[in-house]
């Protein structure tokens, strides 16, 4: 068994400093004088003030104390060090729960919900809903390994479920994921269902045989793929030439915000609140912070490219887990166009749990924690009843 070290961030003040001495000296280009920048990019106006946040209000020794707050670990995992949040909840070990993230994302994105998924009773729930919560950092993100090539999903997975059942020993587990998370979590289900017993998307990943089979799910189509051809360039550059994104991004903390940063705005649910509402300056910051300060800004845009690698992106059309799978269907995701109608995602999975949350979007667990948090208990509630 792979020896657990504890883990603590610890970033050198020096460090930062570098960064925020870049921010300050950034370049700033000519931005378009239109009524919203956003359809451009990243707005300018909100870039210029998120930086001005950064140099001058930003806390990052509040934030690298809130980083530190919940149980971190490393482990060895074949060739990689895997770094994973470990929260023993009132669960006891026996209800392990893995989250698994995705891009632009992180780890953190589970910050809100991680204390409310392992100790409910301190929110005014049952103990029986308590979780053990793990939640990995993806190969080549925040403070897991560089892989030395693109890894993908897949490989992933078997990383992900050798941490679960050889390093923390957990015979069986849930699973749940959104975004690269979803994809990873559907392959627990597809090649490892003997241990991953049930899962949880938020995120479509598979794809049933054949095309669209009536007007609802013709209709979901067509807005995905019109959505995929307006906003889909920086996955189509991602996975084909991920290095030129490194090149432009490596020593630019502000170009790398201003990427990470537009994909929250046009991924997240904007129909009740504007988007300075939806995160507070801080969250959006010091996600991008575990992106510059640990070079996965490259090693991210490189697990795009895994995907074509390991040949998943051909192996993700047609195929069906078997597994019980439940799925919320945030219809604020503007990623995926309010994702995909009931039937569609029956015929590429065992369905036996399906939700509608009245809010939030792409970033579920960090936009709406509270009835993230509620959807994923419910869930598993079910399938602990099946």
């Amino acid at each position: 068994m792979a020896e657990i070290k504890p883990f603590t961030i610890n970033p050198p003040a020096e460090a930062v400093e570098a960064v925020l001495s870049q921010v300050r000296a950034y370049p700033w280009p000519v931005s378009p004088e239109v009524e919203d920048g956003w359809n451009y990019g990243c707005d300018g106006a909100f870039l210029k003030g998120l930086c001005a946040y950064w140099t001058d209000d930003y806390d990052w020794r509040a934030a690298v104390a809130d980083l530190n707050k919940f149980p971190q670990f490393t482990a060895e995992v074949e060739d990689f060090t895997l770094h994973f949040v470990h929260v023993v909840g009132e669960a006891g070990g026996k209800r392990p729960l893995l989250i698994s993230h995705g891009w632009p994302g992180s780890h953190f994105e589970f910050w809100g919900s991680i204390e409310k998924l392992a100790f409910p009773s301190r929110f005014g729930g049952k103990t029986e809903d308590a979780f053990d919560v793990i939640v990995p950092s993806l190969p080549g993100f925040g403070f897991s390994s560089k892989p030395k090539r693109p890894i993908g999903q897949r490989a992933t997975a078997r990383l992900f479920n050798a941490l679960m059942t050889e390093v923390l020993g957990y015979d069986t587990y849930l699973a749940q994921g959104g975004d690269w998370g979803a994809v990873v979590t559907s392959w627990l289900g597809f090649d490892h269902g003997a241990h991953a017993r049930a899962i949880h998307l938020n995120m479509l990943a598979f794809r049933p045989q054949g095309g669209p089979k009536d007007e609802a799910e013709a209709a979901w189509a067509a807005r995905a793929a019109a959505a995929s051809q307006m906003f889909g360039a920086y996955l189509q550059l991602q996975m084909s030439k991920p290095q030129s994104v490194a090149w432009m991004g490596a020593g630019n903390p502000v170009g790398q915000a201003a990427w990470i940063v537009e994909r929250f705005h046009d991924w997240s649910d904007l129909r009740g609140k504007p988007f300075d509402e939806i995160y507070s300056k801080d969250q959006l910051l010091t996600n991008v912070m575990l992106y510059v300060m640990t070079g996965s800004f490259t090693t991210g845009a490189w697990y795009y490219r895994g995907l074509l690698e390991e040949g998943a992106f051909a192996s993700i059309q047609g195929q069906r887990c078997e597994t019980p799978t439940g799925f919320a269907r945030y219809q604020g995701d503007t990623d995926y166009t309010g994702g995909p109608p009931r039937s569609f995602v029956e015929r590429a999975y065992n369905l036996t749990y399906w939700s509608e949350p009245p809010r939030g979007g792409h970033f579920a667990a960090m936009e709406e924690p509270h009835l993230y948090v509620e959807d994923v208990r419910a869930w598993a509630k079910a399938t602990d009843a099946a």
